[in-house]
């Protein structure tokens, strides 16, 4: 494939159009599924180690990350950290595109980001056909157990996603969202301050 061809492809999966795996195949280079393996299998205790591969597999990682294994990437290199980042168990990044993902945020056990979904009608969906959009997590989230965000999601600052909920649509500042698909149940006040 030549660089024009690589590029016409890099600019259809911006605009969240539809691309195969044959023609994204020269992105083979920024997956980690190496150094992902070798974090899950590292020793908690071992944090420098930790620290170094969360490093070499992320596309940018804050201060102060807590990520506990086993968790998942298709690629790990367009997954972005902030600081104070707390992910339980099982989270799932699925970044054929960027995640980028603020400060203060917490996702609880088997939570999935995923940025790609493939097409309705089984005719458009050989060769993997895909389409990707990317997903926004701003400040202090709370993501509860077994959620999903699906492509092109923004959720708000301080917004909590309920345990379960699957997520399609944007997320307002300072809300709770529950449900499938998840709506927003209330707003998040002072009174939440106990």
């Amino acid at each position: 494939m030549t660089p024009d061809d690589q590029r016409e492809v890099l600019d259809r999966i911006a605009r969240g159009e539809l691309y195969t795996e044959s023609e994204a195949a020269f992105q083979a280079p920024q997956r980690r599924a190496d150094l992902v393996f070798a974090y899950n299998q590292t020793p908690p205790g071992d944090t420098s180690a930790r620290r170094a591969l969360l490093e070499a597999i992320l596309g940018s990682v804050g201060e102060r990350t807590v990520l506990l294994s086993p968790f998942h990437a298709g690629f790990g290199s367009n997954v972005h950290i902030g600081d104070d980042f707390f992910g339980n168990v099982n989270l799932t990044f699925v970044d054929d595109v960027e995640i980028r993902i603020g400060d203060g945020v917490m996702i609880a056990p088997s939570v999935t980001l995923t940025t790609t979904g493939h097409p309705v009608h089984p005719g458009q969906r050989e060769d993997f056909r895909r389409f990707s959009r990317p997903i926004v997590i701003e400040d202090k989230v709370w993501i509860g157990s077994n959620a999903v965000v699906l492509p092109g999601v923004r959720v708000g600052y301080g917004a909590v996603v309920g345990a379960g909920a699957v997520v399609s649509g944007d997320v307002p500042p300072m809300t709770v969202v529950t449900g499938v698909p998840a709506r927003v149940v209330r707003e998040i006040t002072d009174d939440d301050l106990g």
